[in-house]
């Protein structure tokens, strides 16, 4: 009996998950909660439509490891079945360890632990639950495989999670300038000494997905509406936690209560088997439920910033060349605290300010290596004529100042 899953995808149309290991990790619960988290958290402020899943992307990132795959065994990479399985394996559940709105809860409700190390342990979890099944696509995963370019597959500069995100993000938001050739770039794809390479035929597809990636992070992924209305999330967060602390009763569903009431860092989650089990049960939802009950809590702060989330006030955002002085934000932070008549320490809850930096392709990362026609491999930004080193690795600097509305 052939219990083979058909998806139909938007962006890649029907995707087929085989029946067996795969099916088994896209049925698993772990995996099912990722259709409960966005995958672009708080950008549907700005752009309405983007209410695709990370399961969504899960999915998509699959599909198209499973297309490399096919065209490197093509090209004489051999790959074994277990090998190729391993890979889908692990690039189905690279994001399994994310949390509700993605990075906001990493800087607020737990510090020191990133969601990749809680994906490890996720996948762990789920690997006992599967006797052992998940073992190679584990190594692959953590980089412990000698065949490294198996890895580069699932985590590097041209890996199948960035070429999935920029098609399908640019899908939903409908800024068209994110939709990068995937196909084109996997057919061009190869492997010289272990090594992932790109096709010299394909640097037109290569310099286009680095500007598209460019411009995703600035219009999309850091639209400053987008970077103030997390900042807003971050901010009610912390002051919840801080009530909570204070012994203040703040409702919350369980699994969120469990972070508001404990400072969860890296040792703590280590040592606490039930900070993993509370993290599991947290989504989207636990968020939003306690958003629309705050609205009605008596501490001000708390109330308000909850009220313009549900009611979409966002805070006023000033982008800045240079950082904002000391001077500068003691005087906002004074006018906030008369305006809404709280202490001048409590207002820092009504503000936030910010270095973001992005570059569009990062020398000290994993390189995107082009294969030229006489053999020889060159770094992109060798082979190109379109781009230069100073311009591809230049970091783009912009300082948000971002605050409640008078």
């Amino acid at each position: 009996m052939n219990d083979s899953k058909i998806i139909n995808d938007p962006v890649f149309g029907f995707i087929k998950i085989p029946h067996g290991l795969l099916l088994d990790i896209v049925n698993h619960p772990l995996m099912q909660r990722l259709t409960r988290i966005k995958q672009l958290g708080l950008t549907c402020v700005v752009y309405p439509a983007a209410q695709h899943t990370r399961f969504q992307h899960s999915i998509g990132a699959f599909h198209l490891m499973s297309e490399a795959v096919s065209s490197l065994m093509q090209k004489g990479i051999f790959i074994f079945d277990s090998e190729a399985e391993a890979i889908e394996a692990a690039i189905l559940m690279h994001d399994i360890g994310h949390g509700p709105f993605s990075h906001v809860l990493e800087n607020t409700l737990i510090h020191g632990i990133s969601h990749e190390e809680i994906s490890l342990m996720i996948m762990e979890q789920i690997n006992q639950d599967m006797n052992g099944e998940l073992n190679l696509a584990m190594k692959i995963f953590k980089d412990e495989y000698p065949k490294r370019f198996l890895h580069q597959l699932i985590s590097s500069q041209l890996d199948m999670d960035r070429l999935d995100y920029l098609r399908r993000d640019s899908f939903f938001t409908g800024v068209t300038e994110g939709d990068i050739g995937s196909a084109r770039i996997i057919k061009m794809l190869d492997v010289v000494d272990d090594q992932l390479v790109v096709n010299s035929k394909g640097i037109y597809s290569i310099e286009n997905y680095l500007v598209a990636r460019r411009l995703m992070y600035w219009s999309v992924y850091l639209h400053k509406t987008t970077v103030a209305c997390e900042k807003m999330l971050l901010n009610v967060l912390l002051r919840a936690k801080d009530l909570v602390q204070q012994g203040i009763e703040v409702f919350a569903p369980p699994a969120l209560h469990y972070f508001l009431r404990h400072h969860v860092d890296a040792p703590f989650f280590n040592s606490h088997p039930e900070a993993l089990q509370n993290y599991e049960e947290l989504d989207d939802s636990d968020i939003w439920s306690s958003l629309k009950v705050w609205c009605h809590h008596e501490d001000k702060i708390l109330a308000l910033l909850a009220r313009d989330l549900i009611e979409r006030r966002i805070f006023r955002v000033e982008v800045h060349e240079e950082q904002v002085s000391e001077d500068a934000i003691r005087e906002l932070q004074e006018k906030l605290a008369a305006k809404v008549n709280v202490s001048v320490d409590d207002a820092r809850y009504l503000m936030s300010t910010n270095l973001i930096q992005k570059d569009m392709y990062d020398m000290n990362d994993d390189h995107i290596s082009i294969l030229g026609k006489d053999g020889s491999v060159r770094d992109i930004t060798d082979a190109s004529e379109l781009f230069n080193i100073a311009l591809l690795s230049k970091k783009n600097r912009k300082y948000y100042l971002c605050y409640q509305r008078f």
